[in-house]
């Protein structure tokens, strides 16, 4: 419910702070005193369109807050978790409007889009007056009240899951059919795709590889050659080894006739031929590695030109054909196997229309029942509202060719006004007062049901009096003992069923300067000032005083 409001400097309320509870509360005032702006500014917090001239003359910006008390299970903690906003025990709404026309949204001091907020608004309160029904305008909203009053949501949310799973089997169906169709239509391609990839046998990966492989080798190609040189040099028939090792050993025997002059040369060839053998090694170890095999080569690039002929004409890249080719294989699967599949496919659509079917069925001869008890409730309400000779009726329309995620129904809520006439829907066939009037008998009826925690009335009792203003006091009390009603009125007998009154007037300020709006709630004495203000107009009189004090005392009574 909502527990406190806060405006600033919203038209010609500078400042004011306003705390609700449950029951019924009513807002009066003489006309012109700012009720209107009080309820544009509340709607301002649950996310209406903003306006520049909302912004109180002379400031830059106004702000409206709301804070609600929610119970842990309300629908607008969903909302609140779907959109990754805190939920705490307190809900708080905030609307920025600046004098530039722009607005700022906040949800517990998070900045949310306004359509997240009208999401929360629309979840949290519940606007009514003669001339603002939105809530019986969309058939849709007549066939989810149609459900809460006969509690029978958890049957339509069973059905909207059996509906999906219908389409989904149905659209399983439609793609495979279509699959089929067209490998049919390329089968004998689709063939010859399949054996000539089947016989190229491509790899992920492998151009990659082949062009590495390729590259390596024709690179070795040109370095063994010059290997291959170097070693003849060291190792050939040109090497130098065998003739110096021949002058070492002549060398050697000439050692001991002058060994001062043999003995350094022998040993610097000797070092010389152990540097050969070590080159040579080298040589060899490199020739080894470099490995190049011109029959190897040839075979890369053979399967290299292949591979690529293949990707031009399958207008594939190299390293997809092979996930093509099994996509061909399937293909032609779907050939040999899909008629199976697809009458497996169309056995389970038409198992999931059966269900679907079924329980729409029950949904809908559910709906029925709970129409003729919601009419039973709704036209026992409509008599003392001074339609005694109106009667409402729930029209349920439908069959399987406009089956949908609600079920076969279209729910709509129509009235005949009076005997001898066309009944109708309910918004083209009620007028502004007994539209509400209307709205008043179902809302009544599905107070507990279906209904956001606060309920706003803004003058629904217009153009009525007596009996018929009681009557709407009676209800709207009723109302208030189910979920908070707050209504804004000039009729007394509905002031007087109030457990909370608030007083809306303008006052001068700044010596006559300008003017504000402020709201006061009323004890029991000034309460009975105001009815009888209500009653006798601008000249209070004792007998208006004593008829404000019947009327107090018999509501309570």
């Amino acid at each position: 419910m909502l527990a406190r409001l806060s405006i600033r400097d919203i038209v010609l309320i500078d400042r004011l702070d306003l705390d609700f509870a449950s029951g019924l509360s009513v807002l009066t005032g003489e006309t012109g005193a700012g009720k209107s702006i009080l309820l544009d500014a509340f709607a301002l917090a649950l996310g209406a369109r903003g306006d520049a001239t909302l912004v109180r003359q002379g400031v830059e910006q106004g702000q409206v807050t709301a804070m609600f008390e929610l119970p842990p299970k309300h629908p607008a903690r969903k909302l609140l978790s779907d959109s990754d906003i805190a939920a705490d025990e307190a809900l708080i709404l905030r609307r920025v409007q600046f004098a530039d026309g722009r607005t700022r949204a906040f949800v517990n001091d998070q900045p949310v889009s306004v359509q997240a907020l009208q999401a929360l608004g629309a979840a949290l309160v519940e606007i009514h007056g003669q001339h603002d029904a939105r809530a019986l305008v969309d058939a849709a909203t007549h066939r989810r009240l149609l459900d809460a009053y006969g509690r029978l949501e958890d049957d339509a949310a069973a059905v909207e899951q059996l509906w999906a799973a219908r389409r989904g089997a149905e659209d399983a169906v439609a793609r495979h059919r279509a699959d089929v169709e067209r490998a049919a239509r390329e089968a004998d391609w689709l063939r010859h795709a399949v054996a000539e990839l089947g016989k190229l046998a491509p790899e992920a990966g492998e151009e990659t590889a082949l062009a590495d492989r390729r590259a390596g080798m024709m690179q070795s190609e040109k370095i063994a050659g010059d290997l291959r040189d170097a070693h003849d040099a060291v190792a050939g028939s040109a090497s130098p080894v065998p003739a110096l090792s021949a002058a070492v050993r002549r060398l050697e025997r000439r050692g001991a006739q002058a060994p001062t002059l043999v003995e350094p040369a022998v040993k610097a060839i000797d070092a010389a031929l152990n540097a050969l053998d070590e080159a040579r090694g080298h040589l060899e170890h490199a020739l080894r590695v470099a490995d190049y095999d011109p029959q190897e080569l040839e075979r890369i690039e053979e399967r290299l030109f292949a591979l690529r002929a293949a990707g031009r004409k399958y207008n594939s890249p190299v390293d997809a054909l092979n996930a093509l080719a099994e996509r061909y294989a399937a293909d032609l699967a779907l050939i040999d196997a899909g008629a199976e599949q697809l009458a497996a496919l169309e056995r389970a659509a038409k198992e999931a229309e059966t269900r679907f079917a079924a329980e729409a069925g029950k949904l809908s001869a559910a709906r029925k029942k709970a129409a003729e008890k919601l009419d039973k409730a709704v036209n026992g309400e409509l008599k003392p509202l001074k339609l005694e000779r109106a009667k409402f009726s729930t029209q349920i329309d439908g069959d399987a060719a406009s089956a949908g995620p609600n079920g076969l129904d279209r729910v709509e809520f129509w009235v005949q006004t009076n005997p001898g006439t066309r009944p109708g829907p309910l918004m083209k066939v009620a007028s502004g007062g007994e539209l509400a009037r209307f709205l008043l008998a179902l809302k009544v009826v599905l107070a507990d049901r279906g209904s956001a925690p606060t309920l706003i009335f803004d003058e629904i009792d217009t153009g009525v009096g007596g009996a018929v203003a009681d009557a709407i006091g009676v209800r709207l009390a009723r109302l208030g003992d189910k979920v908070q009603v707050i209504t804004v009125t000039h009729a007394p007998q509905v002031a007087a069923r109030a457990e909370r009154h608030y007083l809306i007037t303008k006052d001068a300020m700044d010596k006559g300067k300008r003017v504000a709006t402020r709201v006061t709630e009323l004890a029991a004495a000034r309460r009975r000032e105001e009815i009888a203000r209500m009653l006798a107009g601008a000249e209070i009189t004792e007998e208006a005083r004593a008829a404000a004090e019947k009327l107090i005392r018999t509501a309570a009574g």
